[in-house]
């Protein structure tokens, strides 16, 4: 009892704290936040640690992405590595090949992973779970073979020369100057990502992940819905390659973009909770670490996160983000029932 009244006091005082800066601006919270995370790179250990920090960067983008398609409106896809190959793979080729500078082969690539985002998407029009997965999964793999025997993207030995970005004479060409990069765009995408799940937009995810048929009735355009939740997860999954194919060493293989990556990212957002956005961004920060401190045991990565959403799924189905949410709901029914107590009693008696 001691040890759940200290945490109800620290959520209480957590809550009013934001509320307090939330009364000075909406925003007010988010730039709290960016300034605690700026030092970062200059407080970690090494530059390894780093480039971690950069690496579990795009890995929340891309489980926010993921989290939108998934979590919001219902499809189960499992090709969104394959996104992430084309969008790396896109700016790498333009900015190598054809010399495109960076503040234009990222766009490019966005818009041409968004092209794919339509093409994965268009499967979900006739199309649900289990038939859904597989065809999403095929076109993902379909990406990595493609791009394995194709010598022009490098094939089996990857691509290489990748450039960094740069600003006039400014370089991002080392893992504390690229965190600078990734960071911010990192929190453009959170931030995006709440606005569409509060807008109508949202709703209508929602409406159609609960029930397509209620959905239709209610006047919910189906297809173009889902459609688009497919297209915008894909621009997330296109702006998290083009950022990781030019960050140091500015090299990539396919062997980066395997089933196993798949997986790790759908764990991401399984365990912190679908449609729920700082589960997911909890659960990309947890795995990503849990995944590097495991690498040695490479092997046994497919059984390892297998068996963890498995387990997710069984045991927490709603994941870390259902969790929170059911211990404030407690909470504040707990406070309710306390100012209240004359009101819950009758409510039993009636009861």
């Amino acid at each position: 009892m001691a040890k759940q009244a200290a945490s109800l006091q620290l959520i209480e005082a957590v809550e009013r704290s934001l509320q307090r800066t939330r009364q000075v601006h909406r925003l007010m919270p988010w730039v709290i936040a960016f300034t605690v995370l700026t030092p970062l790179p200059w407080l970690l250990a090494n530059t390894y640690h780093v480039y971690l920090a950069n690496y579990t960067c795009l890995m929340i983008l891309l489980s926010v992405g993921l989290n939108i398609v998934k979590g919001f409106c219902g499809q189960v896809t499992v090709g969104h590595v394959g996104l992430y190959a084309i969008g790396a793979y896109t700016s790498a080729v333009l900015a190598v090949n054809v010399g495109v500078p960076f503040w234009l082969s990222l766009p490019i690539a966005v818009l041409v992973t968004m092209l794919a985002g339509v093409v994965v998407g268009t499967p979900s029009f006739r199309l649900e779970g289990a038939y859904l997965a597989l065809v999403t999964l095929g076109l993902g793999e379909s990406v990595r073979i493609f791009i394995s025997v194709t010598e022009y993207l490098g094939a089996t030995n990857g691509f290489s020369g990748i450039p960094a970005p740069r600003i006039g004479a400014f370089r991002f060409d080392t893992y504390q100057k690229y965190y600078y990069l990734v960071m911010p765009t990192m929190f453009l995408g959170v931030y995006f990502s709440f606005q569409i799940l509060r807008s109508r937009l949202g709703r209508a995810f929602m409406a159609v992940r609960e029930d397509p048929l209620a959905a239709a009735a209610a006047g919910v355009n189906v297809r173009r819905h889902k459609l688009i939740a497919f297209v915008i997860s894909a621009a997330y999954a296109g702006f998290a390659g083009a950022l990781y194919a030019h960050m140091l060493p500015g090299y990539l293989n396919p062997r980066n973009f395997t089933v196993i990556e798949m997986v790790t990212l759908l764990l991401m957002v399984v365990l912190g909770g679908l449609g729920h956005i700082w589960g997911g961004i909890i659960g990309a920060i947890i795995v990503t670490i849990v995944y590097d401190i495991t690498k040695d045991y490479y092997h046994y990565s497919l059984l390892l996160f297998g068996s963890v959403i498995v387990l997710t799924v069984l045991f927490m189905p709603k994941g870390i983000g259902g969790i929170i949410d059911r211990f404030i709901v407690t909470r504040r029914f707990i406070a309710l029932r306390a100012e209240d107590p004359e009101e819950s009693e009758s409510s039993r008696r009636d009861a």
